[in-house]
């Protein structure tokens, strides 16, 4: 998704406005030194920002205002209307705020304005953190430290250049071709060389020794911490058949990989994609807009079924089918040649090259060899605390106790950043639990599919709205509790959704759904 349009609209706020003309909690799109703006009333105090989401240019004037706060309609980024801070992911750096001038009953917008500085106790600040694994999670630690006040050493430690990568890209826009490679670097060595974090992108760690309060480096340096993130992230799983090793058989996790991709994926190739995940429905999407011939190949009766339910389901399967792609569902590969896939039932499909997308599995090796508890990923509390003092873990490797009630390791790309941010904060002595919903999104072609929550195990669902008109909700039940919700639109639904579910408030829940 690009940015917003570049054209003004609504009211010149520096001219003035009418305070009775602000509703209170709805923002209002304007414009002030030639500048988007987007102010919004609290009571007797009116707040202005920029009126686009640092994330991918969301319209923050269609977004939500919860309790100082405005959220993006997108991705659900959310932003203090005080200080701009981006306090929640997906957006990691913050949005300007302009200067607010009462003048009887006008209101009139000046010039931006600079946050206050944070002030972090040094009691309770550690000297000196090292994030383990530049993924999202570490990425958004090491910017919250920053946005917080933070002052001591950051040391962020990643096992491949160039360090941390927008991930959901290499699946999307940048595979199918139509965004180029820099929107892809999240921060970049020049961003994190202005914060003050040293970035070692291709040093990865190869002992965390938790009695020492060190970690050793492949290089063979040693590096002390007084806090730790455990972010390393989770690794594709590979296929135990013949043939699954060999050089044309790829997965996706890394801008290498999507690279690698990229390069096999020349006009009129052939590829066979194993897995109708959301990975591999993305690449297959993003590679039919290369022009190459796509089979994708799973034992699922429905791709996706099992998670969205059989009438979304049938709608992202039409569309594919529509747009080339051949399924073989039902199906397990058996074997893999030089330039073919051998199902289980005997048929070949030809193939130039292999894509992998059949999940993927925690690296929580050095973490239990450290001490660290370990089940089905590094067991955190509320606050992304280990088991072991001053060990904080976050992201996909995390198991962690989430709002639903439900104790859940989530391999999502803003999952991972907004826990990386609660580390952050948790480090800094802010003992907040994390109560966010899980968020994610799904491109296929033109169709975006939102999705919050946690659905696991639902035992029935309901459609509402228009899915062939992709103006809809789905929301899935568990011991009829909403848990989580696919949307097609609909976005300040989602949001005023996101806010209940925070709060718990399951009579809100199902007031929300029931009005779609």
């Amino acid at each position: 998704m690009g940015g917003q349009s570049s054209e003004l609209t609504g009211p010149d706020l520096a001219q003035g406005i009418a305070l009775d003309s602000l509703k209170p909690g709805e923002p209002l799109l304007g414009h002030a030194g030639g500048e988007a703006v987007v102010v919004v009333r609290q009571g007797d105090e009116v707040f202005a920002t920029g009126a686009t989401c640092s994330h991918y240019g969301g319209p923050l004037a269609e977004g939500l205002v919860v309790d100082g706060t405005i959220r993006c309609p997108w991705h659900h980024a959310c932003f203090d209307l005080k200080t701009g801070q981006a306090l929640w992911a997906a957006a990691l750096l913050p949005v300007p705020c302009y200067e607010v001038e009462r003048q009887g009953a006008l209101v009139k917008i000046g010039k931006k304005r600079q946050p206050p500085p944070k002030d972090v106790p040094h009691a309770q600040a550690p000297k000196r953190v090292v994030i383990l694994g530049a993924g999202a999670a570490g990425a958004a630690c090491a910017e919250m430290l920053r946005a917080e006040g933070y002052t001591g050493a950051i040391t962020m430690i990643g096992a491949e250049q160039p360090g941390p990568v927008d991930r959901p890209n290499l699946s999307k826009d940048y595979l199918a071709g139509s965004a180029p490679e820099e929107w892809t670097v999240l921060g970049g060595a020049e961003r994190y060389r202005e914060i003050g974090v040293e970035l070692l992108a291709d040093d990865p760690v190869i002992e965390l020794n938790v009695r020492e309060l060190s970690v050793h480096l492949k290089s063979g340096r040693w590096l002390s911490y007084d806090a730790l993130l455990f972010a390393p992230g989770a690794e594709p799983r590979r296929l135990s058949i013949p043939g699954a090793d060999l050089p044309h058989v790829l997965t996706l996790r890394s801008l290498a990989d999507s690279k690698a991709i990229i390069e096999r994926a020349k006009p009129g190739a052939r590829v066979v994609v194993v897995g109708a995940s959301f990975i591999g429905l993305e690449v297959a999407a993003s590679l039919r807009q290369r022009e190459i011939t796509v089979d994708v190949v799973a034992p699922d009766q429905a791709p996706l079924g099992a998670i969205l339910g059989p009438e979304l389901a049938a709608l992202v399967k039409g569309l594919h089918e529509q747009k080339g792609v051949r399924f073989h569902l039902g199906h397990k590969p058996a074997a893999i040649d030089q330039s073919s896939v051998t199902l289980e039932n005997g048929s070949k499909l030809d193939a130039d090259f292999v894509v992998l997308g059949v999940g993927v599995r925690p690296r929580s090796d050095l973490a239990e060899k450290a001490g660290l508890e370990v089940d089905n990923g590094v067991v955190v509390d509320q606050t992304m605390r280990t088991s072991v003092p001053n060990v904080y873990a976050a992201g996909d490797v995390a198991r962690y106790p989430d709002v639903g009630g439900a104790v859940a390791r989530i391999e999502h790309w803003v999952v991972a950043e907004r826990q990386g941010q609660a580390a952050a904060r948790a480090m800094l002595g802010r003992k907040e639990p994390y109560k966010k919903p899980p968020f994610f999104w799904s491109a296929h072609y033109d169709l975006v599919i939102s999705y919050l929550g946690n659905g696991a195990g639902w035992t029935r669902h309901e459609v509402r709205g228009d899915l062939a008109a992709r103006d809809a909700l789905v929301a899935y039940y568990k011991d009829d509790r909403v848990v989580a919700v696919a949307t097609l639109g609909r976005d300040r639904a989602r949001l005023e959704l996101e806010d209940a579910m925070e709060r718990g408030d399951q009579a809100k829940i199902a007031g929300i759904v029931a009005a779609q």
